[in-house]
């Protein structure tokens, strides 16, 4: 591992819709990028343990290893902010839970540089998005609402053994549809975050990086999106006043690659439970 005078210094780094725990995870890409940033802030911005696919009989030591990594972040002291999305709902039972610089939000407002972000995971949105633009007159904290609203329409759903809103299959049924959903979802982003006077809104969940400026007759901001570890494998960067789009680019890592073995596939045979108890014994942190 490099020394971290080596790595790239950024003041905040946000990475989304990792979902470790699923055959699509790029865990070992993922890994070769922490190692090579130094972050003041890490923002986990949702689904970065798929706790809804999760399998005893799939979690490869990459997955593990870049739940360590992480872990190790927070001894060394960095900020760090695991903001709830669908996939891994289950953790909004511990919203505001905090140890050490690690905390669980569903949501996060940050000042960076005299700019208010705001950061989401945006799965809320699926069930309510048509109607879900009158929250902006509530301010932000119409999206706690929308979680509560979302919950209990999946609830509904599993009740009656239709299973948990899926996005994959609500933008798998037509090209077009695809289009429309993002479209909508960005515009609702955008227009709660402008009636609140945010200049940044960075969300996850839909697996479209970009980075773009959104201009109405309300006013304006910049909409972010940091992408996923499924196929684009992108994160947004914040150093020295301006975000950034990162794309993950195998040459980069081409020596780490070489140091790898077969054993990188190896699979870990434990449940959950007994997975996240071994973090906790790796790591005694105290409040």
């Amino acid at each position: 591992m490099n020394s971290n005078n080596k790595k790239r210094k950024l003041d905040v780094v946000v990475i989304s819709d990792v979902h470790l725990g699923t055959y699509g995870c790029h865990a070992k890409e993922l890994l070769h990028y922490l190692k090579s940033i130094n972050p003041k802030i890490i923002i986990l911005n949702g689904d970065i343990i798929d706790i809804w696919q999760f399998k005893k009989s799939y979690w490869p030591k990459a997955h593990m290893k870049v739940i360590k990594y992480i872990i190790g972040w927070i001894s060394e002291g960095k900020e760090i902010y695991y903001i709830t999305g669908n996939h891994d709902e289950m953790l909004r039972k511990f919203v505001d839970f905090k140890i050490s610089s690690f905390s669980i939000k569903n949501k996060l407002i940050l000042e960076l540089d005299g700019k208010k972000s705001w950061f989401f995971h945006g799965d809320v949105f699926d069930v309510t998005m048509e109607h879900s633009i009158w929250l902006a007159k509530l301010g932000a904290k119409g999206y706690d609402f929308l979680i509560l609203i979302n919950k209990a329409v999946n609830n509904i759903s599993e009740f009656f053994g239709k299973g948990k809103i899926s996005l994959s299959k609500k933008i798998k049924d037509s090209v077009k549809s695809a289009v429309k959903f993002i479209n909508n979802f960005e515009k609702t982003a955008t227009d709660i975050a402008i009636q609140n006077k945010f200049d940044y809104v960075i969300c996850g969940h839909i697996h479209q990086p970009i980075i773009k400026n959104i201009t109405t007759n309300e006013g304006d901001v910049m909409y972010l999106n940091s992408g996923d570890w499924i196929e684009n494998l992108t994160a947004l960067e914040y150093t020295n006043k301006k975000w950034v789009l990162y794309k993950y680019n195998n040459l980069h890592y081409q020596k780490e690659e070489a140091k790898e073995t077969i054993e990188e596939q190896d699979l870990v045979d434990k449940t959950a439970k007994e997975i996240f108890g071994e973090l906790v014994e790796d790591f005694n942190f105290k409040n």
